[in-house]
Protein backbone atom coordinates (compact mmCIF):
# COMPACT_ATOMS: atom_id res chain seq x y z
CA UNK A 1 0.00 0.00 0.00
CA UNK A 2 1.19 3.14 -0.84
CA UNK A 3 -0.44 6.92 0.24
CA UNK A 4 0.29 10.25 0.77
CA UNK A 5 0.57 12.09 3.63
CA UNK A 6 -1.49 15.25 4.51
CA UNK A 7 0.59 17.97 3.07
CA UNK A 8 0.39 21.71 3.67
CA UNK A 9 1.05 22.46 0.39
CA UNK A 10 0.85 21.09 -2.81
CA UNK A 11 23.01 9.53 -1.49
CA UNK A 12 21.76 5.90 -0.65
CA UNK A 13 20.42 2.27 -2.20
CA UNK A 14 16.92 1.42 -1.19
CA UNK A 15 17.39 -0.65 2.33
CA UNK A 16 14.76 -2.67 0.38
CA UNK A 17 12.99 -4.31 -2.56
CA UNK A 18 9.42 -5.07 -1.53
CA UNK A 19 6.97 -4.40 -4.67
CA UNK A 20 5.60 -1.26 -2.63
CA UNK A 21 8.48 0.26 -2.63
CA UNK A 22 9.56 -0.31 -6.45
CA UNK A 23 7.38 2.80 -7.60
CA UNK A 24 8.79 5.05 -4.99
CA UNK A 25 12.51 4.12 -5.73
CA UNK A 26 11.40 4.24 -9.57
CA UNK A 27 9.76 7.78 -8.80
CA UNK A 28 13.35 9.17 -7.63
CA UNK A 29 15.43 7.01 -9.77
CA UNK A 30 17.00 4.90 -7.30
CA UNK A 31 16.19 1.12 -8.48
CA UNK A 32 19.86 -0.99 -8.06
CA UNK A 33 20.31 -2.98 -12.01
CA UNK A 34 18.58 -4.92 -13.26
CA UNK A 35 15.35 -2.84 -11.95
CA UNK A 36 14.71 -0.46 -14.45
CA UNK A 37 11.83 1.64 -15.29
CA UNK A 38 10.40 0.19 -18.32
CA UNK A 39 7.94 2.91 -19.18
CA UNK A 40 5.57 5.76 -18.28
CA UNK A 41 6.41 9.05 -16.67
CA UNK A 42 7.28 10.97 -13.16
CA UNK A 43 6.54 14.23 -13.62
CA UNK A 44 7.74 17.02 -10.88
CA UNK A 45 8.09 19.94 -11.20
CA UNK A 46 6.74 20.60 -14.62
CA UNK A 47 10.22 17.62 -15.84
CA UNK A 48 10.14 14.01 -16.44
CA UNK A 49 12.34 12.20 -14.10
CA UNK A 50 12.53 9.21 -16.28
CA UNK A 51 14.29 11.53 -19.04
CA UNK A 52 16.64 13.20 -16.72
CA UNK A 53 20.42 11.82 -17.00
CA UNK A 54 22.62 11.06 -14.28
CA UNK A 55 24.03 14.81 -13.12
CA UNK A 56 20.54 16.27 -13.38
CA UNK A 57 19.21 13.90 -11.19
CA UNK A 58 22.01 14.42 -9.02
CA UNK A 59 21.21 18.67 -8.38
CA UNK A 60 17.67 17.72 -7.64
CA UNK A 61 18.47 15.10 -5.78
CA UNK A 62 18.07 16.06 -1.16
CA UNK A 63 17.68 19.58 -2.72
CA UNK A 64 14.44 19.47 -4.39
CA UNK A 65 13.78 15.54 -3.11
CA UNK A 66 14.78 13.15 -1.22
CA UNK A 67 14.26 9.42 0.51
CA UNK A 68 14.04 7.62 3.73
CA UNK A 69 15.10 4.55 3.85
CA UNK A 70 13.32 1.57 5.72
CA UNK A 71 15.52 0.44 8.07
CA UNK A 72 17.50 3.38 9.42
CA UNK A 73 19.74 1.29 11.02
CA UNK A 74 20.94 -0.11 7.86
CA UNK A 75 20.89 2.84 6.28
CA UNK A 76 23.20 4.58 8.20
CA UNK A 77 26.61 4.05 8.40
CA UNK A 78 27.80 2.54 11.52
CA UNK A 79 31.21 3.54 11.15
CA UNK A 80 30.48 6.84 11.07
CA UNK A 81 28.54 9.89 13.29
CA UNK A 82 25.33 11.07 12.76
CA UNK A 83 27.91 14.65 12.00
CA UNK A 84 29.61 12.71 9.77
CA UNK A 85 26.55 11.43 7.76
CA UNK A 86 25.23 14.92 7.74
CA UNK A 87 28.43 16.42 6.33
CA UNK A 88 28.67 13.72 3.16
CA UNK A 89 25.26 14.52 2.13
CA UNK A 90 25.64 18.68 2.46
CA UNK A 91 28.93 18.52 0.89
CA UNK A 92 27.55 15.97 -2.23
CA UNK A 93 24.95 18.62 -3.10
CA UNK A 94 26.08 21.74 -2.28
CA UNK A 95 29.43 23.65 -1.17
CA UNK A 96 29.45 24.77 2.52
CA UNK A 97 31.46 26.10 5.47
CA UNK A 98 32.45 23.94 8.56
CA UNK A 99 29.76 25.94 10.45
CA UNK A 100 27.45 26.22 8.08
CA UNK A 101 27.26 22.42 8.04
CA UNK A 102 27.55 22.24 11.68
CA UNK A 103 24.76 25.14 12.41
CA UNK A 104 22.20 23.54 9.57
CA UNK A 105 22.92 19.95 11.27
CA UNK A 106 22.09 21.07 14.87
CA UNK A 107 19.05 22.60 13.32
CA UNK A 108 17.26 20.08 11.53
CA UNK A 109 17.85 17.53 14.50
CA UNK A 110 16.00 20.07 16.76
CA UNK A 111 12.89 20.12 14.21
CA UNK A 112 12.81 16.79 14.84
CA UNK A 113 12.98 16.73 18.20
CA UNK A 114 16.64 15.46 19.33
CA UNK A 115 19.11 17.19 21.41
CA UNK A 116 22.02 18.87 18.78
CA UNK A 117 24.53 16.78 21.32
CA UNK A 118 23.26 13.27 19.67
CA UNK A 119 25.13 15.25 16.30
CA UNK A 120 28.22 13.09 17.48
CA UNK A 121 26.31 9.62 18.17
CA UNK A 122 26.96 6.65 15.87
CA UNK A 123 23.87 4.98 15.10
CA UNK A 124 23.71 2.22 17.44
CA UNK A 125 23.89 4.48 20.65
CA UNK A 126 20.61 5.92 19.48
CA UNK A 127 16.96 4.19 19.74
CA UNK A 128 15.04 2.87 16.84
CA UNK A 129 12.91 6.10 17.01
CA UNK A 130 16.00 8.38 17.33
CA UNK A 131 17.27 7.00 14.15
CA UNK A 132 14.78 6.84 12.48
CA UNK A 133 14.31 11.17 13.55
CA UNK A 134 17.64 11.40 12.43
CA UNK A 135 16.97 9.59 9.05
CA UNK A 136 14.36 12.02 8.80
CA UNK A 137 16.52 15.62 9.71
CA UNK A 138 19.13 14.48 7.32
CA UNK A 139 16.09 14.46 4.55
CA UNK A 140 15.56 17.70 5.33
CA UNK A 141 18.81 19.30 5.18
CA UNK A 142 17.75 21.27 2.00
CA UNK A 143 14.29 21.62 2.73
CA UNK A 144 12.88 19.54 -0.39
CA UNK A 145 9.16 20.09 -1.63
CA UNK A 146 8.75 16.15 -1.49
CA UNK A 147 10.17 13.60 0.90
CA UNK A 148 9.80 9.35 -0.46
CA UNK A 149 9.36 7.34 3.03
CA UNK A 150 9.64 3.70 2.74
CA UNK A 151 7.94 2.23 5.78
CA UNK A 152 9.62 4.09 8.39
CA UNK A 153 7.72 3.13 11.50
CA UNK A 154 7.92 -0.55 10.24
CA UNK A 155 10.67 -1.33 13.27
CA UNK A 156 9.15 0.64 15.70
CA UNK A 157 7.24 -0.09 18.51
CA UNK A 158 3.45 1.43 18.64
CA UNK A 159 4.38 4.46 21.01
CA UNK A 160 7.16 5.32 18.54
CA UNK A 161 4.93 5.34 15.79
CA UNK A 162 2.54 7.53 17.11
CA UNK A 163 5.15 10.07 17.98
CA UNK A 164 7.40 9.91 14.84
CA UNK A 165 4.11 10.04 12.64
CA UNK A 166 3.10 13.32 14.58
CA UNK A 167 6.32 15.00 14.10
CA UNK A 168 5.99 14.33 10.69
CA UNK A 169 2.84 15.89 10.31
CA UNK A 170 3.86 18.80 12.34
CA UNK A 171 7.05 19.18 10.09
CA UNK A 172 5.00 19.58 7.23
CA UNK A 173 2.69 22.10 8.73
CA UNK A 174 5.07 24.00 9.44
CA UNK A 175 7.99 23.93 6.20
CA UNK A 176 5.11 22.41 3.44
CA UNK A 177 6.68 19.65 1.90
CA UNK A 178 5.04 16.56 0.44
CA UNK A 179 5.62 13.19 1.41
CA UNK A 180 5.08 9.75 -0.43
CA UNK A 181 4.53 7.38 2.42
CA UNK A 182 4.98 3.15 1.81
CA UNK A 183 3.16 1.06 4.29
CA UNK A 184 1.97 -1.92 5.27
CA UNK A 185 0.45 -0.19 8.43
CA UNK A 186 -3.33 0.05 8.02
CA UNK A 187 -3.44 1.42 11.27
CA UNK A 188 -1.00 4.26 9.96
CA UNK A 189 -2.83 4.80 6.78
CA UNK A 190 -6.18 5.56 8.38
CA UNK A 191 -4.96 8.09 10.47
CA UNK A 192 -2.16 9.67 8.53
CA UNK A 193 -2.36 9.70 5.08
CA UNK A 194 -5.17 11.82 3.33
CA UNK A 195 -5.17 10.11 0.05
CA UNK A 196 -4.79 6.06 -0.63
CA UNK A 197 -3.15 4.16 -3.23
CA UNK A 198 -3.66 0.17 -2.63
CA UNK A 199 -1.11 -1.72 -5.23
CA UNK A 200 -1.01 -5.55 -6.13
CA UNK A 201 1.12 -7.69 -7.99
CA UNK A 202 3.11 -4.91 -8.98
CA UNK A 203 -0.22 -2.78 -10.10
CA UNK A 204 -2.46 0.15 -8.79
CA UNK A 205 -5.75 -1.14 -8.16
CA UNK A 206 -7.37 1.37 -6.30
CA UNK A 207 -6.98 5.01 -6.06
CA UNK A 208 -9.30 7.16 -3.54
CA UNK A 209 -9.46 9.81 -0.65
CA UNK A 210 -8.48 7.63 2.37
CA UNK A 211 -11.58 8.21 4.49
CA UNK A 212 -13.65 6.60 0.77
CA UNK A 213 -11.35 3.78 0.71
CA UNK A 214 -11.89 3.00 4.60
CA UNK A 215 -15.63 3.49 4.40
CA UNK A 216 -16.55 1.78 0.94
CA UNK A 217 -13.48 0.42 -0.75
CA UNK A 218 -14.55 -0.82 -4.28
CA UNK A 219 -11.64 -3.16 -5.43
CA UNK A 220 -12.17 -6.82 -3.90
CA UNK A 221 -8.52 -6.62 -2.63
CA UNK A 222 -9.06 -3.32 -1.12
CA UNK A 223 -11.94 -5.01 0.68
CA UNK A 224 -9.79 -7.54 1.48
CA UNK A 225 -7.71 -5.86 3.04
CA UNK A 226 -10.04 -4.13 5.50
CA UNK A 227 -11.84 -7.27 6.30
CA UNK A 228 -8.22 -8.52 7.95
CA UNK A 229 -7.78 -5.02 9.35
CA UNK A 230 -9.31 -5.36 13.20
CA UNK A 231 -10.81 -2.11 14.31
CA UNK A 232 -10.63 -0.52 17.55
CA UNK A 233 -13.87 0.94 17.72
CA UNK A 234 -17.67 -0.79 16.76
CA UNK A 235 -18.44 -4.29 17.79
CA UNK A 236 -15.86 -7.30 17.60
CA UNK A 237 -15.70 -8.74 13.58
CA UNK A 238 -14.30 -11.56 12.67
CA UNK A 239 -10.83 -11.59 10.51
CA UNK A 240 -11.00 -13.05 7.36
CA UNK A 241 -7.49 -13.21 5.44
CA UNK A 242 -7.06 -13.37 1.75
CA UNK A 243 -7.10 -17.00 0.35
CA UNK A 244 -3.94 -18.04 -1.91
CA UNK A 245 -1.41 -16.52 -3.31
CA UNK A 246 -0.06 -13.16 -5.03
CA UNK A 247 0.97 -14.36 -8.94
CA UNK A 248 4.05 -15.24 -10.53
CA UNK A 249 5.12 -11.83 -11.73
CA UNK A 250 7.64 -13.42 -14.27
CA UNK A 251 4.85 -14.77 -16.18
CA UNK A 252 1.34 -13.18 -15.21
CA UNK A 253 -1.66 -14.34 -16.65
CA UNK A 254 -3.18 -12.87 -19.23
CA UNK A 255 -6.52 -11.25 -17.40
CA UNK A 256 -6.66 -9.67 -14.12
CA UNK A 257 -4.18 -10.00 -11.37
CA UNK A 258 -6.11 -10.32 -8.26
CA UNK A 259 -8.19 -13.17 -10.32
CA UNK A 260 -6.90 -16.88 -8.89
CA UNK A 261 -7.80 -14.92 -5.00
CA UNK A 262 -10.84 -12.84 -6.12
CA UNK A 263 -14.27 -14.03 -4.59
CA UNK A 264 -16.27 -12.53 -7.11
CA UNK A 265 -14.12 -13.14 -10.33
CA UNK A 266 -16.31 -13.74 -13.54
CA UNK A 267 -15.52 -15.99 -16.21
CA UNK A 268 -14.21 -12.78 -18.52
CA UNK A 269 -11.17 -11.78 -15.63
CA UNK A 270 -9.05 -14.70 -16.75
CA UNK A 271 -8.60 -13.40 -20.34
CA UNK A 272 -9.49 -9.70 -20.07
CA UNK A 273 -6.53 -7.29 -18.66
CA UNK A 274 -8.76 -4.26 -16.65
CA UNK A 275 -8.13 -1.11 -17.38
CA UNK A 276 -8.20 1.82 -14.61
CA UNK A 277 -12.01 3.03 -14.43
CA UNK A 278 -13.03 6.47 -12.93
CA UNK A 279 -15.79 5.55 -10.59
CA UNK A 280 -16.71 9.13 -8.74
CA UNK A 281 -13.67 10.46 -7.31
CA UNK A 282 -11.94 6.62 -7.26
CA UNK A 283 -9.61 4.67 -9.53
CA UNK A 284 -10.32 1.29 -9.80
CA UNK A 285 -8.82 -1.35 -11.97
CA UNK A 286 -11.51 -3.56 -12.11
CA UNK A 287 -14.28 -5.31 -14.67
CA UNK A 288 -16.66 -4.97 -12.14
CA UNK A 289 -16.99 -1.17 -12.88
CA UNK A 290 -16.05 -1.51 -16.65
CA UNK A 291 -19.61 -0.97 -17.83
CA UNK A 292 -20.93 1.66 -15.12
CA UNK A 293 -17.48 3.62 -16.14
CA UNK A 294 -18.41 3.41 -20.19
CA UNK A 295 -22.01 4.84 -19.20
CA UNK A 296 -20.36 7.52 -17.11
CA UNK A 297 -18.75 8.28 -20.03
CA UNK A 298 -21.32 8.46 -22.05
CA UNK A 299 -23.00 11.11 -20.23
CA UNK A 300 -20.44 12.90 -19.41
Amino acid sequence: MCARLRTSASPCKPASSSAWSVSPFGIVQLLSPPGEVAAGKVIFRGQDMVRLGREELRHMRWRDFSVVMQSAMNALNPMKSIAAQFKDAMEAHGTFSAKEISDRSAEVLELVGIDPAHLKSYPHQLSGGMRQRAMIAMALLFTPQLIVMDEPTSALDVVAQRSLMTKIRELQQKLGFAVIFVTHDMHVVSRYSDRVLVMYAGQLVEEAATEAIFAKPLHPYSRGLMEAFPSVTGPMKQLVGIPGSPPDLAEPQAGCRFVERCPVAMAQCSEVKPDLYKVEDADVRCLLYAESHQEAASHG
